[in-house]
């Protein structure tokens, strides 16, 4: 493998895929687009128009035995991350995956031993830590603006049953995961940066955790609305999930967390649901993707009596985390959603041989949630315990 800048970076999978392609050109001296994975002739084709140089592949391995490519970025459905991230390692190859890392606790634990084995770089492309928000929070809360933290909150509530099928009524894989899983299955946009925010597999660790998920009601609702009466997506006994599930986990640390995911309650978006309390302060994200966040913070005063939220922006001009700092305006020109810090990151892990800001030991906690939750749901809500799978984890890096 190349050992010089740019990183040959392939692209798997061409539809979710296709957002690297602008942020990769915006990054020349750290990644170069070499290649493009895809099973389907018209997205190979529509890629080959716009850009004639790529190799292009239908099959994963013949990539994965090409030369000419240092990394991948698994942009494919989550079921099949975990076993495409373990099979690239083990050929030798970076791996960044979109989220989530694994859905079962046996894939953690492979994706553990495979990075461990090979010393390669794997990181989850959990952007939403990226996000302006998010990372001026960070730097608060590392800043200890909010003091000593004791309680998280966070939400992924997306109503998203219209991305459940294809045209036709037929399933899609977002439908499958509703349809075989009950439990807290898209947990790491949500806890991703909740989890830099406590130093989870810093200085805290997640210790246990518990589910509980309500009766499914709008699924079999909006299928009956869309495709009538006779759809077996019409009926309630069709889907596991739940409309809401809610879960609630302690650090060793003594923090609390609450978690939610959503995907079919219809509502006003917010899968930017965030809260953090210290014993100097607050912040809170607001109700909706458009409204704004707050935070208030103790200056002196004796309590909290009479206090008011601030926008949180007010504190900007002393918290701006650097990072955003120096790269925000180039970040926003070509993804609203941060694909620009991760692509960054991932890219300079490589080059200064180290291991990412959010490693393996990192994505497999956040994507552990899933699994442990559908266990917790099915026993009644009963306390599982989390994995300790950063028992090897070097000296991590700071976000």
């Amino acid at each position: 493998m190349s050992t010089n800048q740019p990183v040959r970076i392939a692209i798997v999978g061409g539809g979710r895929g296709g957002v690297y392609r602008n942020v990769s050109q915006a990054l020349p001296e750290k990644v170069e687009l070499v290649a493009l994975c895809d099973q389907k002739p018209e997205v190979l084709a529509l890629w080959k128009s716009e850009f004639p140089e790529l190799k292009l592949f239908s099959d994963y391995q013949e990539l994965l035995d090409s030369p000419d490519i240092d990394a991948v970025i698994l942009a494919t459905p989550m079921q099949v991350h975990a076993s495409q991230a373990v099979q690239a390692l083990y050929a030798g190859k970076h791996v960044l995956t979109e989220v989530a890392a694994a859905l079962t606790l046996e894939e953690c634990w492979e994706l553990v031993e495979a990075v461990e084995k090979t010393g390669l770089a794997y990181m989850m492309a959990e952007n939403f830590c990226y996000l302006r928000m998010n990372l001026l929070v960070l730097n608060m809360a590392q800043q200890g603006a909010f003091g000593e933290l004791t309680h998280a909150e966070c939400g992924y509530v997306h109503d998203v049953l219209a991305a459940t099928h294809l045209p036709d009524g037929s399933i899609a894989w977002r439908g499958t995961m509703m349809r075989d899983f009950n439990g807290i299955n898209y947990p790491t946009h949500s806890l991703g940066p909740v989890s830099q925010w406590l130093g989870i597999n810093r200085t805290d660790s997640f210790d246990y955790m518990m589910t509980v998920v309500s009766k499914n009601a709008s699924q079999a609702d909006y299928y009956a609305r869309n495709f009538g009466n006779d759809h077996p997506g019409a009926k309630p006994e069709y889907w596991k999930q739940g409309d809401s599930a809610l879960t609630l986990m302690r650090t060793k640390g003594g923090v609390v967390v609450y978690l939610r995911n959503d995907f079919a309650s219809p509502r006003p978006w917010n899968y930017l649901h965030y809260g953090l309390q210290g014993t100097k302060g607050a912040f809170q994200s607001g109700r909706d993707i458009n409204e704004e966040p707050v935070a208030w913070l103790r200056n002196g005063e004796r309590d909290s009596s009479g206090a008011t939220w601030n926008p949180l922006w007010d504190y900007a001009a002393e918290y701006e985390h650097p990072a955003w700092k120096k790269d925000g305006e180039a970040a926003l020109a070509v993804s609203r959603l941060s694909e620009y810090f991760v692509l960054q990151e991932f890219a300079d892990a490589i080059l200064e041989k180290r291991a990412p800001a959010i490693d393996v030991y990192d994505s497999v906690v956040l994507s552990s949630v899933f699994p442990l939750s559908v266990q917790s749901t099915a026993e009644n809500g009963q306390t599982v315990k989390f994995p300790d799978f950063a028992k090897n984890k070097p000296q991590p890096v700071k976000l």
